[in-house]
């Protein structure tokens, strides 16, 4: 049994993982070797969207999803309900604490939610990511009748679309690079637009909009650019929800036009803890996770699942630890 099961913490039980989502902050890991201003110091097992069944203690034999996030519950945010913000957080496959990428490990029992039998393991595993979008959909303010912009569909961008819609937001903007992650967003109230490096759809979406620009703009593709087209298209007194993750860990836009409009700019960060809302919106079958979930593989794949991951050649990469050698897309 290797060390990483070998030795638990009181508060810990044992975990056979039986599926991880690769999400772009991994890829930040295994191509950079660091994310954000956090560098790898040693070896790390990476992986923080996953679920499980517990194989020890009073809960053994339960099918759960899992929260990556273990606060310290002492410090200031804690203590006023933003643990997403703890400034001793652990988190699965960050900076010192190994995630998920494995068959077994150990991990706080009270970070562990139970799954009902409508949802899958490769479903429960899009879980987090459902929890990061709705973060970023509360940020946003999004109420009935609202337009919204969401300017990034990789799993989290397709996410938030699909929220926006059950919040009530009667024109979505949706814009990305790629054909295929327009596809999955394409239905009642939402309008695709391919976005090119030249900002054409900027100008798109303030024609459509004739000039006015849409309530709330989500970035969530990491990009300069992303950046810029979620400030040029909020309208003035709008607000601005920066989700995604950029490489170089530097973000700017046209001060200018954000000043004068008045914007307000919220940053996300992770998600609130509890996977109460994600589980009820999923098993309820409001929120639907069909053709998220593009590629699968065993866990002596996971180079091939990463080289995936970095192509964009899908949305949604899952491994799945005790699965055979193979894919399923």
């Amino acid at each position: 049994m290797c060390e990483a099961v070998a030795q638990p913490s009181e508060d810990e039980v044992l975990l056979r993982v039986t599926a991880v989502g690769l999400c772009g902050s991994d890829l930040h890991w295994f191509c950079e070797g660091g994310i954000g201003d956090a560098a790898l110091q040693s070896p790390l097992v990476l992986g923080h969207e996953f679920a499980g069944v517990i194989e020890s203690g009073p809960r053994r034999g339960e099918r759960v999803v899992v929260d990556p996030a273990i606060p310290c519950a002492r410090c200031e945010s804690c203590a006023v309900g933003n643990q997403n913000l703890c400034t001793n957080l652990r988190f699965a496959g960050y900076g010192t604490t190994d995630g998920a990428l494995r068959q077994y490990m150990w991990w706080p029992e009270r970070c562990m939610d139970l799954l009902p039998d409508t949802i899958q393991d490769p479903e429960a595993a899009l879980l987090e990511p459902v929890g990061v979008a709705l973060h970023a959909l509360d940020l946003g303010h999004v109420r009935p009748g609202m337009t919204v912009g969401a300017f990034g569909l990789g799993t989290i961008g397709i996410l938030l679309v699909r929220l926006c819609r059950l919040a009530g937001a009667t024109r979505i903007f949706a814009t990305d690079l790629l054909e295929h992650r327009l596809e999955a967003v394409q239905g009642p109230s939402v309008e695709t637009i391919v976005a090119d490096v030249t900002g054409r759809e900027r100008d798109v979406v303030l024609a459509r909009t004739d000039g006015r620009g849409v309530d709330v703009s989500f970035e969530i593709a990491g990009t300069a650019e992303a950046i810029e087209t979620a400030i040029v298209t909020a309208r003035p007194g709008g607000r601005v929800v920066l989700v995604g993750i950029p490489s170089d860990d530097r973000v700017s836009f046209g001060a200018a036009t954000a000043r004068r409009k008045g914007l307000t700019i919220a940053l996300s960060r992770r998600m609130k803890p509890g996977y109460h809302r994600a589980i009820d919106l999923v098993e309820s079958g409001l929120l639907d996770l069909g053709g998220v979930i593009t590629h699968r593989y065993g866990l002596d794949q996971v180079d091939e699942a990463f080289q995936v991951l970095a192509g964009r050649d899908g949305i949604k990469v899952v491994v799945e630890p005790g699965r055979d050698a193979g894919r399923v897309s």
